[in-house]
C-alpha cells in the first residue's frame, strides 16, 4: 500500500484519527509498540531504509495490520520523531534557578537526542513538530526567559537561536556520521584521512586544522564537543548581554 504525499502543513497531532474499518484491531499490536519499532528500524537503517513493509516484517505482522493503528508512513514517523524528542531530559526550571543554566542544559540535550537518533534532524524540517514531547520541551525554554523582560520577536529569537544552533551543528554531525558509517571505520581515522587528502591539496589546511583544535593528537569526537561548547556560551553571553540592555522599567 503506497502512501500519498501529505500537505506539509498537516499535522498527526493537528489531524482527527480517520474511522477505523469494521473488525477487532490485530492481536499483539499497539500504537506504542509500533512507534518503538519505527524509532529502533530508524536508529538502525535510517530513514532511506524506512519502509512501512520492512515495519510490518519486523513487527512480524501485514503491512495492513500496521494500517489499523496509524493512517500513514508520514504520519507514523512523525509520531516516532516526537517519540525521540521525549527521550530528553528537559530539567525543572527550579532544578538550576536561572534561565541561562537551564537552556545551555535544554541545548546539550537537543544535541544529545540528534546524535542518539541521527534520522530526527533530518525528519524535522520535513514536519510541523508540535507533539506533546516538542511542546513540552518549547514551553520549558520559553519559560526559563519569560522572567528576563524579553519579549516579542526579541523572545522568540533567543530561543531560536540556543535551539537553532543545537539542530545545526547535530544535523552536520548526523550528516558526518552517516559518512562514517559507510566508510566502516571510526571517525577518527575516516578524519585523519580526510584532513591528509586536504593538506595535500593545500597546506593551509594543517594550519587551520591546530587552529580550530584539531590537532593529530586529539580525539576528533572531544574538539566537536568542545567547540559545540564554546559556540553555545556565545550564544548564551549573546542573549544575556540582550537582556543587560533592556530599559529599566
Amino acid at each position: 500500500m503506497a502512501d500519498k504525499p501529505r500537505d506539509p502543513a498537516m499535522s498527526v497531532w493537528l489531524t482527527p484519527p480517520k474511522r477505523k474499518k469494521r473488525g477487532s484491531a490485530p492481536t499483539g499490536l499497539s500504537r506504542e509498540r509500533i512507534i518503538g519499532t519505527a524509532v529502533a528500524l530508524l536508529d538502525g537503517e535510517g530513514v532511506d531504509a524506512f519502509s512501512m513493509r520492512r515495519l510490518a516484517a519486523e513487527l512480524d505482522v501485514t503491512p495492513m495490520s500496521v494500517y489499523w493503528y496509524v493512517d500513514s508512513k508520514d504520519d507514523l514517523l512523525e509520531l516516532a520523531l516526537d517519540a525521540a524528542f521525549g527521550t530528553m531530559r528537559v530539567p525543572p526550571l527550579e532544578d538550576h534557578g536561572d534561565w541561562r543554566r537551564h537552556l545551555y542544559v535544554m541545548a546539550h540535550e537537543y544535541r544529545r537526542c540528534y546524535l542518539e537518533h541521527p534520522w530526527a534532524a533530518e525528519l524535522l524540517g520535513r514536519y510541523l513538530s508540535v507533539g506533546p514531547n516538542a511542546m513540552l520541551m518549547s514551553s520549558s525554554a520559553m519559560s526559563a526567559l519569560a522572567g528576563t523582560g524579553l519579549t516579542g520577536d526579541a523572545l522568540a529569537g533567543a530561543v531560536a537561536l540556543v535551539f537553532q544552533y543545537a539542530y545545526g551543528v547535530a544535523l552536520a554531525e548526523s550528516m558526518w556520521a552517516r559518512r562514517v558509517r559507510q566508510q566502516q571505520d571510526d571517525e577518527d581515522t575516516v578524519y585523519r584521512k580526510m584532513q591528509d587528502m586536504l593538506a595535500d591539496h593545500d597546506s593551509r589546511f594543517t594550519e587551520w586544522e591546530e587552529q580550530l583544535g584539531y590537532g593529530r593528537r586529539q580525539g576528533f569526537s572531544a574538539a566537536r564537543n568542545r567547540q559545540f561548547d564554546q559556540g553555545l556560551e556565545m550564544a548564551l553571553a549573546g542573549i544575556e548581554a540582550a537582556v543587560a540592555a533592556l530599559p529599566e522599567e
